[in-house]
């Protein structure tokens, strides 16, 4: 059967297609104001429209029942068609050649589940059988350079898949396995030729689910010449989906439920030093970010029903290794336990400090972790200058909303504190900061969260926090400017000067879903196809249906170049805000200092500066 579609091409044909056409055929459309099309939503029954379609951002939402998407997703729900089927559909009905990759196709639904477990656990015991051999050499320097014995190898399971192109593929098709069945299990690509080994010439761990079956394998390549990718997990199959597979967790469950803590690292031999040095709770990911199932999985084998648990993150502490801890913090909320960053001296990983420091040292990484919300400070603060009064100002603008979002109220006096330290101020300069952050947060948003405090979820954790809704949204000027902002960002970011909407968008809403919103669009590029849909998805819960509305719902305007215009006024007005926001927190110090001193003058000078930068801003053409 054909491989993975191209992905160039999955994103050539939906650019192509007006999804205004492919909806239009099950759904009577009208105008529903500037760039928005509405009719009678296919997925409920409903007496009035509420379903909304953008066809310049190829995106239909329905303000009814929630369900939302693109043009692919529509045809997936409608006619029950896989993702290729849907792609194919398209691409035949605009005339358009769709190429296909070598290998990681949709996999066929032949092959019963248990054939497929079989297969990999057959497998991983012939890989396993070959890491003896004389051609295994690579294999064996690879992880005794890297600290690990026979007996650590043999504990994991690692093996190792002989060069050549159907070794793997004679010995198990001799247990009786078919072609079929071993493609369907992702052990075999296909090729013009045939079936091929997809693993070849690498170091393999098995990946178990959490009941010890393998689903899959990640693999690392030994040689030079070995034109592949440093590592090749197996594709998405019936039983492996790598957002919900974590590896080592089979070895881990057992003491994560009695220890109440998980340590998330960052690869499979990280996994390996860290049990090897006695934190036996480590888990990795396999090939992709950790993500929402990840933490569905790890909630349940933690049993996270209280705040005593830990979860502890181990990161590098380089620009990657920043930026996949605040994705983790974006998810903390999800858990019941305390989370925690661990960040190794000279930003070693668990394994090279195991390797030049020995397991001592890889338990003492542990000793010094971080609070998440320490971290996240330090990294909100960070771009600020601490030594001028703008940038202490600025900083704790930047950082109070973050400790007055701690949902433990008794954790707050003493992250207050903390931050104090950190910007070098007066505790009670920054307490009003924080007590202002966490009454705008209660006001707006708190009655969600204290509704979710009465119950608990159908699996036992915390109940889901109700949707945020364009509907629930308070009506105070602050928010409604906050909620158009967004919308123009989103609708018509790519029409507002670059510069303009980069400082804008940098800007933190008051309102919590909005300032999901924006945290995720704030990164986007507007020029970029499709960025729209991708910010959405990236939308933390429960605020990705707001993201959702945001996008589809009909921007007041009259026309496209008011639009335009008015994404324009939106950006520079929450520019103005953010300046007359510092000329308060001004004025107030102003009032706190001698008028002839020096901070006294710096002060005055600073409010006249942010006179003329707001009376520019608000008169520009």
């Amino acid at each position: 059967m054909a491989g993975r579609i191209a992905q160039a091409d999955v994103e050539e044909v939906k650019a192509r297609t007006n999804i205004v056409d492919i909806v239009g055929e099950r759904v009577a459309l009208k105008s529903a104001g500037v760039g928005s099309m509405k009719g009678l939503c296919p997925f409920h029954d409903e007496r009035s429209p509420s379903f909304h379609v953008r066809p310049q951002v190829g995106f239909y939402h329905c303000f009814g029942c929630g369900e939302s998407g693109d043009v692919y997703t529509f045809l997936r729900k409608m006619d029950h068609v896989t993702f290729t089927d849907a792609v194919e559909r398209l691409a035949a009905r605009i005339g358009f050649t769709l190429h296909y990759e070598e290998g990681g196709g949709p996999a066929p639904e032949t092959s019963g589940r248990a054939r497929l477990y079989a297969a990999n656990q057959t497998a991983a015991a012939w890989f396993q059988s070959q890491l003896s051999t004389p051609e295994a050499e690579a294999a064996r320097r690879f992880l005794g350079e890297r600290g690990f014995d026979a007996g650590a190898a043999a504990h994991f399971g690692v093996g190792y898949a002989p060069k050549g192109w159907d070794n793997a593929l004679k010995a198990l098709s001799a247990e009786g396995f078919s072609r079929e069945e071993l493609t369907t299990a992702g052990l075999m690509s296909q090729g013009q030729r045939g079936v091929y080994d997809r693993f070849r010439g690498r170091l393999v761990w098995p990946i178990r689910d959490v009941t010890g079956q393998t689903v899959g394998f990640g693999a690392r390549h030994l040689y030079e010449d070995d034109q592949g990718p440093k590592y090749l997990n197996t594709p998405e199959t019936p039983i492996y989906h790598k957002s919900q597979v974590l590896y080592g967790l089979d070895l881990a469950k057992r003491d994560i439920s009695r220890a109440d803590q998980v340590v998330v690292v960052e690869g499979y031999t990280d996994v390996m030093a860290c049990h090897l040095a006695g934190i036996t709770t480590a888990i990795a990911t396999c090939g992709t970010a950790f993500g929402t199932d990840h933490i569905t999985v790890l909630r349940r084998v933690m049993g996270d029903d209280k705040a005593s648990g830990e979860v502890i993150f181990t990161f590098d502490p380089d620009a990657a290794g920043q930026k996949a801890a605040l994705r983790a913090f974006a998810e903390e909320k999800r858990f019941s336990a305390q989370t925690y960053v661990a960040v190794a001296p000279e930003g070693l990983d668990p394994c090279d400090l195991r390797l030049h420091r020995g397991d001592a040292a890889v338990r003492a990484l542990l000793e010094h972790k971080q609070p998440m919300y320490e971290f996240v400070i330090d990294r909100r603060i960070a771009d600020y200058d601490l030594a001028s009064v703008e940038g202490r100002i600025g900083a704790l603008r930047a950082a109070a909303p973050i400790v007055a979002d701690i949902r433990d109220p008794s954790l707050r006096p003493g992250y207050t504190r903390v931050l104090a330290r950190r910007l070098g101020m007066d505790i009670g300069e920054v307490r009003p900061a924080v007590e202002r952050a966490a009454r705008g947060a209660a006001r707006e948003g708190g009655r969600a969260d204290q509704a979710a405090k009465q119950g608990t979820a159908a699996d036992g954790g915390p109940a889901p926090v109700a949707a945020v809704t364009l509907a629930n949204l308070p009506h105070t000027p602050d928010v409604l400017l906050e909620r158009d902002a967004v919308m123009a960002f989103l609708q018509y970011g790519h029409t507002v000067p670059e510069e303009l909407r980069a400082r804008a968008i940098a800007q933190p809403m008051r309102h919590p879903g909005l300032e999901a919103v924006r945290e995720s669009i704030a990164t986007g590029d507007p020029a970029r196809p499709g960025w729209a849909l991708t910010a959405i998805e990236n939308v933390r819960e429960p605020y990705r249906g707001l993201a959702a509305e945001l996008l589809a719902a009909p921007f007041p305007a009259r026309d496209e170049q008011s639009a335009q215009a008015s994404a324009v006024s939106l950006a520079r007005r929450m520019l103005a805000r953010a300046i007359d926001r510092e000329k308060t927190e001004l004025l107030s110090a102003v009032q706190r200092v001698p008028a002839a001193s020096d901070e006294g003058r710096t002060l005055r000078m600073r409010l006249r500066d942010l006179d003329a930068q707001r009376h520019a801003l608000l008169t520009e053409d």
